[in-house]
């Protein structure tokens, strides 16, 4: 486990008051565009803060994460509000565990600073999705707040946009408050 991964032990911080108040979770993804028939990749799932409400308004969800206990919990919380669109992929972001052009749209949040390689992730980003495909990426910003990873982990905007079109990705950026930094990017 490299010193930047989320521990599994703060789940509990995912799903918390000031967490839905600054980035109350249905709003952030009306930026998605979701469509009833869309298939999603939720990279770094987690809880499933993002991954139950876009099952709600999708036809599946791939719901990624690294740590198995967090797929539980998500398996968990789905299960209680009774959401069966999701499948449940142990898998790092190296070399995701996705088959090639398998998905429409692709979200990550709060992940992509805790990559070994970013430029590799991305790379692999493109692969699963279909020609043409949407990510969207959620952010910390490089700046002290009280809350998120440390500075030196963040990765600010200006930079993962080169990143992003680096990689083959035209990125919209979106501020969604002083902390969190968006990209709605259409694959090239």
């Amino acid at each position: 486990m490299t010193d930047k991964r989320f521990n599994p032990e703060k789940a509990h911080k995912l799903m918390s008051a000031d967490r839905r108040q600054k980035l109350p979770p249905e709003e952030v993804i009306t930026y998605f565009n979701l469509d009833r028939n869309d298939r999603v990749a939720d990279l770094g799932a987690g809880t499933g803060y993002f991954t139950i409400p876009m099952a709600k308004r999708t036809k599946e969800v791939f719901a990624v994460d690294i740590e198995p206990k967090m797929l539980g919990l998500l398996k968990d919380i789905a299960g209680g509000e009774q959401v069966d669109n999701i499948h449940y992929v142990e898998s790092d972001l190296d070399h995701i565990r996705l088959d090639d052009n398998s998905v429409d749209k692709v979200m990550i949040s709060f992940v992509i600073h805790e990559v070994p390689d970013i430029n590799q992730t991305l790379r692999e980003i493109k692969r699963i999705l279909i020609p043409g495909g949407q990510l969207f990426m959620i952010e910390w910003e490089a700046v002290e707040t009280e809350s998120g990873p440390p500075l030196d982990h963040r990765i600010p905007s200006e930079d993962m946009l080169r990143s992003l079109d680096n990689s083959g990705f035209e990125a919209e950026s979106i501020q969604l408050n002083p902390e969190n930094y968006a990209f709605k990017a259409l694959s090239k």
